[in-house]
């Protein structure tokens, strides 16, 4: 097992370097890659942090969007061999935030500063107890239930799904399920 993928264990952010004007190709590009070859369970999210700029005043104030963070790209991926040499394989990409070839993730609150916002809240005013789930990250991928408990911190749940005749309590990550259409 090399550094990277003992140093980096579960999800977490990390931040790209790109070319300058490369940010929106190279998030283009990766999420491409990642449905291509079915890796969303191990890169989640790709963002270009932005804040809304309003250049005049009065009526006449036009507003646009302006990167925060230029030449940079904040991805959500498991840390592994597979996953570095795929985001650094990617046209525009010189490497990750950190020393030497070794990536640091973020913590919860600089993603927070960076994305404007709170990532928890966010999970916790997704999802109610009760909802009806299904599971689009994990080994679990394509099964559906009920929504029965949510961690205190909004970042995992438990889902239960009837299989086989059997109700069985499946933990996921919130960031693994979404509402379903029913």
């Amino acid at each position: 097992m090399s550094d990277i993928n003992e140093m980096n264990a579960g999800m977490r952010w990390y931040v790209a370097h790109t070319y300058s004007g490369y940010e929106n190709k190279v998030k283009t590009n990766l999420e491409k890659i990642v449905e291509n070859r079915g890796m969303q369970d191990m890169i989640t999210d790709v963002r270009i942090p932005v804040e809304i700029v309003s250049e005049g005043d009065g009526d006449d104030a036009i507003q646009s969007e302006s990167k925060v963070l230029p030449a940079y790209v904040l991805i959500r991926m498991i840390m592994c061999d597979e996953s570095w040499h795929i985001v650094r394989g990617i046209r525009g990409v010189t490497g990750f935030v950190g020393p030497g070839s070794k990536p640091v993730p973020l913590t919860d609150e600089e993603v927070e500063s960076l994305l404007g916002e709170d990532m928890h809240v966010t999970a916790k005013a997704a999802f109610a107890v009760g909802d009806m789930v299904e599971i689009i990250g994990g080994i679990f991928t394509g099964y559906s239930g009920q929504l029965s408990e949510i961690s205190a911190d909004g970042s995992e749940v438990t889902v239960i799904v009837s299989t086989v005749g059997r109700d069985m309590p499946i933990k996921a990550s919130v960031n693994e399920i979404r509402r379903s259409a029913q």
